[in-house]
């Protein structure tokens, strides 16, 4: 058998392999299209599409979703409710030194990711939630003393609340809660707080003291008085014939007790017995 015929024999093996090839690569083109045709949105996010960079007007709910291949791209944003905690220092009215910790809970508005993502992206952690909780402690406690920031608690953190909803809702985050954990002041402010604490209690105790005495020299002028008028009293019932009643009473008196013995004297006369003649 010549070379012509050799060629020719293998020339259709050529051709049949060509062909299983090429639809090998056109099941793998259509499987990667078909792929990359859906995108599934997870539980508790939202999809931020996303056109040739461009960022698309709608917002893609949870669940499967169809997109144009390699010409759509699906970002997704987590709408469940997120934690911030920071310590912020700031000064209060009378200028003392405060350092606040306080946690946030805040979630992304999931009607409007798509407009968060093209405004701030990914960080909108760092530049938009922790700036505006500093601005809005520094604010807040600005308004009120550092004995006040301890006794309005609530009032503190509500107008807190207020200020950092307001901020936040600019860039499409809703705020749910705050808690602010504690009020820390500087060592010389605790001294002067625990050195005002001791002087108010020994005013207080020289306060009970001092009512302590006023009310024993009021009792004592309130028993001198009833002494007085009872003296008093007595006096203006002294009469001749009070006397003279009180001197037979006497006279009775010593008459019950005498046991009928004259006294063993020389002379004189029984004193107490006014004897009489009929």
């Amino acid at each position: 058998m010549d070379d012509k015929n050799v060629v020719r024999m293998n020339q259709p093996l050529k051709f049949g392999g060509g062909k299983l090839i090429g639809g090998i690569l056109l099941a793998v083109i259509a499987a990667v299209i078909g792929f990359q045709s859906f995108t599934i949105v997870e539980a508790g996010h939202r999809g931020v599409v996303l056109q040739l960079g461009a960022v698309q007007p709608y917002v893609l709910d949870e669940g499967l979703h169809f997109k144009i291949p390699f010409i759509q791209k699906v970002i997704q944003m987590e709408v469940r409710v997120q934690k911030s905690e920071t310590s912020q220092t700031s000064a209060s009215r009378d200028l003392q030194t405060v350092s606040t910790t306080i946690a946030v809970n805040h979630h992304l508005d999931a009607n409007n990711v798509n407009k968060l993502y093209q405004q701030v992206g990914f960080e909108y952690g760092s530049r938009i939630v922790d700036p505006a909780i500093a601005e809005s402690l520094k604010a807040v406690t600005a308004q009120y003393t550092a004995e006040e920031l301890i006794s309005k608690r609530s009032e503190v953190s509500a107008k807190v609340k207020e200020v950092l909803s307001q901020k936040l809702s600019n860039y499409n985050i809703i705020l749910d809660e705050i808690n602010i954990r504690e009020f820390m002041f500087s060592e010389e402010y605790n001294r002067a707080i625990e050195a005002k604490q001791v002087a108010e209690q020994q005013a207080l105790k020289s306060k009970l003291d001092l009512e302590r005495i006023k009310i024993e020299k009021e009792q004592e002028i309130t028993k001198a008085q009833a002494q007085a008028e009872a003296l008093r009293l007595q006096k203006q019932e002294v009469t001749p014939e009070l006397i003279q009643l009180r001197q037979i009473e006497a006279q009775l008196e010593a008459i019950r007790r005498w046991d009928g013995k004259l006294p063993n004297v020389t002379g004189g006369t029984v004193p107490f017995i006014n004897v009489g003649t009929q």
